[in-house]
């Protein structure tokens, strides 16, 4: 089969591949859109989870056979190890809830989705996240067999695939090791890691999407510099040297979009508001933890809800009607004082929030003990350099990226907006 995508072009499929995609479980991906509430400040932005997820194992399949092609892997272990990286990336975002990470704070806890014991080193808290929703629907739901059925002949076990999503690893995994060298931390990489599939096509196509040009970068130079490294026994993504200013590239372009798109404040907006809705009318919307009720947890489902509400924050995220922007302040900004500013607002009786976007450039500070997903190669010596030892942008970005937002009732703006300008004016900026 094959699917004409906007952003690559012609996405083959094989038969295996299908039958996936075919599932209810993959198309419930129709209705999660890829921004959340992106739309709401760029109207194009109505892309789903599910064509990112036809283009990440695009992705995967260019960087895999640009790296399989600089190796001496025979065929058969060849084929196995692309199919496995392609599966798993295309079924990287299943546990995605409605209107993406903005359902999250309401996933039930952990315990109840009833996961195997080697996955809880990878538990980030009590509460479930995607991950550990994507963890279940692939090892104890109606797809499960379908993997077994398709791909088991194949040498590929869910448990594999869950272990190159969340980089655990079960006691029956064989693993993805050839005449003793374990290839498991490069196919990792090329789910999750620097230079992962899931990056490299979301940077491209919520550019395209939401029309700003920060998510472009240089695909084809990348792709065609990439190898295998092996070390110790374990190989890795390696970078060539003369690719080194397209991966920092790589790097600005989604430092770009955090800042532009994905923290943009509308967004941010919308999503305390949904916040604040969980909190006031809790039970109304819930995440079931049992992935064939999880089948109807969509973003028409929780807009149908939403719609229907008679909760104040309900109805003005359904009617469009979000506060408005009254500051905002970044890591790199002086001269005000956060208290001083709630507290003058709470003295006027303005009805107000304030909310505080992080992120990071990188993973690569939290990859811990699993080690560097990347290195920058110098092919005539073969020498192997960390990444973050290559490139100064990780020392310039090491700390996060951070946004905060004071947002007022529509209806008091103004006068809100006179008060900051006597608070916040009395600042030099010279």
């Amino acid at each position: 089969m094959r699917i004409r995508d906007p952003i690559h072009g012609t996405i083959s499929v094989s038969g295996p591949e299908k039958a996936i995609i075919d599932s209810r479980h993959y198309q419930r991906l129709r209705h999660v859109r890829q921004l959340g509430f992106g739309d709401l400040a760029f109207p194009g932005a109505t892309h789903t989870r599910h064509a990112h997820s036809l283009g990440a194992m695009h992705v995967a399949s260019r960087l895999f056979g640009a790296v399989a092609e600089r190796s001496e892997l025979p065929e058969d272990v060849r084929s196995r190890f692309h199919t496995a990286v392609r599966l798993a990336v295309l079924c990287h975002d299943l546990g995605h809830m409605p209107l993406s990470h903005a359902s999250e704070r309401i996933a039930p806890p952990r315990a109840t989705l009833r996961l195997p014991a080697w996955l809880d080193a990878t538990a980030e808290g009590p509460q479930a996240t995607h991950e550990d929703f994507t963890a279940k629907i692939l090892l104890d739901s109606s797809l499960t067999p379908l993997i077994e059925k398709h791909f088991g002949p194949l040498g590929i076990r869910a448990d594999a695939v869950v272990g190159l999503i969340t980089g655990a690893r079960s006691p029956k995994d064989p693993g993805f090791t050839h005449q003793g060298v374990d290839w498991t931390p490069l196919l990792r990489a090329i789910v999750s890691g620097e230079l992962d599939a899931d990056r490299m096509d979301y940077l491209l196509r919520d550019s395209f999407y939401t029309g700003v040009n920060y998510g472009r970068y240089d695909f084809d130079w990348i792709i065609s510099n990439l190898n295998p490294a092996v070390k110790d026994g374990r190989a890795y993504l390696a970078l060539s040297r003369a690719a080194a200013f397209a991966f920092e590239d790589f790097l600005l372009s989604r430092y770009h979009m955090f800042v532009s798109v994905y923290y943009h404040h509308t967004s941010v907006n919308f999503d305390h508001m949904l916040q604040r809705y969980y909190e006031e009318a809790p039970g109304e919307f819930e995440i079931p933890a049992d992935p064939e009720e999880f089948l109807l947890s969509d973003d028409a489902a929780l807009w149908y809800t939403l719609r229907r509400s008679k909760n104040r924050w309900a109805e003005r995220i359904s009617t469009r009607r979000g506060f408005k922007l009254l500051a905002q302040f970044t890591e790199r900004d002086a001269g005000y004082d956060m208290d001083v500013l709630r507290s003058a607002l709470v003295a006027g009786q303005f009805e107000h929030y304030i909310v505080e976007s992080r992120g990071v450039l990188s993973k690569y500070f939290a990859e811990g003990e699993r080690g560097p997903s990347l290195f920058i190669m110098d092919v005539s010596t073969g020498r192997l350099t960390e990444v973050a030892r290559y490139t100064p942008l990780y020392q310039r970005y090491s700390g996060s990226v951070r946004l905060t937002r004071i947002y007022v009732r529509p209806d008091q703006v103004e006068p809100a907006r006179t008060l900051m300008g006597r608070l916040l004016g009395q600042g030099d900026e010279s």
